[in-house]
C-alpha cells in the first residue's frame, strides 16, 4: 500500500478534504480547517476508542469501520498539528456487555472521544453508560460518535446530549427506500426477512407501514425475524421466499447476516430483487455477483462510490490506495471532519467545550450535497442516495471486491425530503 502522503498527493486534496470549493464550516467558522496552529503552540493528542465487532460474524464489517477511522486519523495528522489524533480498537463481539468494558477501557486509556456503530442493542448501552459516566466524572467527559447504529429510539427517548449520531437513522433510511420502491410497478409482492434485535424490529415495522401508505396494493407475503449474527445457513429462509412468490425482499440485515442470506439466495437461483440498507457491507458485493442479479439488489446509502462528486471520487482513489478497500462508510469521514472542526473552534478536546459546537455542525457531506447535525436531537441529516449493482459502464469509476460491477445511482433524496420529526427532550447539562 502507499504512504498516506503519497496518496494524499494522487488525489489531490493537500488543500481540503473536497477540493478547495468545499472547504467544511461549523457554525460561523468556514475556513479554518486546513490552517494550522502556530508552531510553538503544543500539539494535542486527542485518542479515539473505537469499539465494534472485529471477531465473530460481524468481524469485517467492524474491521472495515476500523480502517476508515485510522485512515481519517492519518488524512487530519497529516493536514493540521493543533490535534494529534489515536485510534485505540476494542472488539466488543456485537454484545452490550463487552461494550461497556471495552468503554471502560478506553477511558481509562486516556480517550476522550467513543466510536461505536455496528449494532443498536450495544448503541443503546453504551449511550447510557456515557450519560451516567459524564454525570459522575464532569474531568473525564467523553463524546459518543455513532456512525452508523440505526435504531430511531437513539435519538427519540433515548437521545443524549453526549450521542451524536451521523448515520441516517431506520426510519429517514426507509423513508427514502420506499419512496424509490413506490414508483417501481413491478413490486407486486414483497418479503420482510430482518435480524431480531431493536434495528431489525424498526425495519420490519416501517417497511409495512410505509408500505401500506404508498403502495396499499403490494402484498406483504412474509415477514420474520432470525437471531443476530448467529444462522450460519440461510437455505431455509430462502426456500420459504422462493415458495411465497416474492418478487422483492426487503431486509437490514448487515453483516454474515447479508452474506450468507445472498449466498443462499445464489444457490437457489432465487430471482427476487433485494431492496437493502448494507449490501454494500464488507463481503456484500461478492456474494451479490454471484447472484447474477445485474441492478436488481439495491441499497439506501449516504453515497457510494461511484455516486459521489469528482471530489470524492479522487479522495476514494486515496483511500482505496491506502487501505486496499472500497469506503462502505462515508460517514466516518464526515463524522471525523466535524470533530476536528469542532475541537479547533472550541480550542480544546474537552467533551464539555466540543459537544456544543459538534451540535451545530454544518458541512459538505462526502457524496455531496448538504448536511448538518439537528441539535435537538443530534441526528444528523444528509442528502441520500438509492444505488444499484452492476457490471461496469462509462463513467463508472470503481468495481467492488474485484467483481467487476459497481454501484450505479438509482435514485437520489434531497436532505430536505430526509426530516424526521423527533421527540427527543435533550437533558442539557447545566
Amino acid at each position: 500500500m502507499t504512504s498516506i502522503r503519497e496518496a494524499l498527493r494522487g488525489a489531490a486534496v493537500a488543500v481540503s478534504l473536497w477540493g478547495p470549493s468545499a472547504i467544511l464550516a461549523l457554525g460561523g467558522a468556514a475556513a479554518t480547517l486546513a490552517l494550522s496552529v502556530p508552531a510553538l503552540a503544543q500539539q494535542e493528542t486527542v485518542k479515539i476508542a473505537f469499539i465494534d465487532p472485529l471477531s465473530g460474524g460481524g468481524a469485517p464489517t467492524g474491521e472495515a469501520g476500523l480502517r476508515h477511522f485510522q485512515y481519517m486519523a492519518e488524512v487530519l495528522n497529516a493536514r493540521q498539528k493543533q490535534f494529534r489524533f489515536e485510534v485505540l480498537a476494542y472488539d466488543n463481539k456485537v454484545n452490550p456487555q463487552e461494550t461497556l468494558i471495552a468503554a471502560q477501557k478506553g477511558i481509562d486509556a486516556g480517550a476522550r472521544v467513543l466510536v461505536q456503530g455496528n449494532g443498536s442493542s450495544a448503541a443503546a448501552a453504551l449511550t447510557d453508560f456515557v450519560a451516567k459516566h459524564n454525570e459522575r466524572n464532569p474531568n473525564r467527559q467523553v463524546i459518543y460518535i455513532n456512525y452508523s447504529a440505526v435504531d430511531p429510539s437513539l435519538t427519540n427517548e433515548k437521545c443524549n446530549y453526549w450521542h451524536f449520531r451521523f448515520d441516517a437513522n431506520s426510519d429517514i433510511k426507509m423513508e427514502a427506500l420506499t419512496n424509490f420502491m413506490k414508483a417501481r410497478p413491478e413490486i407486486r409482492r414483497v418479503y420482510l426477512i430482518n435480524q431480531d434485535y431493536s434495528f431489525g424490529q424498526s425495519v420490519r415495522s416501517q417497511a409495512r407501514a410505509m408500505l401500506k401508505a404508498k403502495r396499499p396494493d403490494i402484498e406483504i407475503v412474509g415477514d420474520e425475524v432470525t437471531p443476530l449474527q448467529k444462522v450460519n445457513d440461510f437455505a431455509p429462509y430462502v426456500a420459504k421466499i422462493k415458495a411465497s412468490g416474492a418478487d422483492s425482499v426487503i431486509t437490514g440485515n448487515w453483516a454474515q447476516d447479508f452474506n450468507l442470506l445472498l449466498k443462499a439466495a445464489a444457490e437457489a437461483g432465487l430471482q427476487a430483487s433485494f431492496y437493502t440498507y448494507y449490501a454494500g457491507g464488507t463481503g456484500g458485493p461478492t456474494v451479490v455477483r454471484q447472484t447474477g442479479l445485474a441492478h436488481r439488489v439495491f441499497q439506501v446509502t449516504q453515497g457510494a462510490a461511484n455516486v459521489g462528486d469528482a471530489a470524492s471520487q479522487d479522495f476514494e482513489t486515496a483511500f482505496r490506495a491506502r487501505t486496499g478497500i472500497g469506503s462502505t462508510y462515508p460517514r466516518a469521514f464526515n463524522a471525523m471532519n466535524a470533530l476536528l472542526t469542532a475541537m479547533q473552534e472550541a480550542g480544546s478536546s474537552e467533551a464539555r467545550k466540543v459537544a456544543p459546537k459538534l451540535e451545530q455542525a454544518r458541512l459538505k457531506p462526502y457524496s455531496g450535497g448538504e448536511g448538518y447535525m439537528r441539535p435537538d436531537d443530534h441526528q444528523y441529516f444528509q442528502t441520500m442516495f438509492v444505488s444499484s449493482f452492476g457490471p461496469m459502464e462509462p463513467g463508472m469509476r470503481f468495481d467492488e471486491e474485484g467483481t467487476g460491477w459497481g454501484w450505479k445511482m438509482a435514485g437520489r433524496v434531497e436532505t430536505k425530503d430526509t426530516l424526521v420529526p423527533t421527540t427527543c427532550r435533550m437533558d442539557r447539562p447545566s
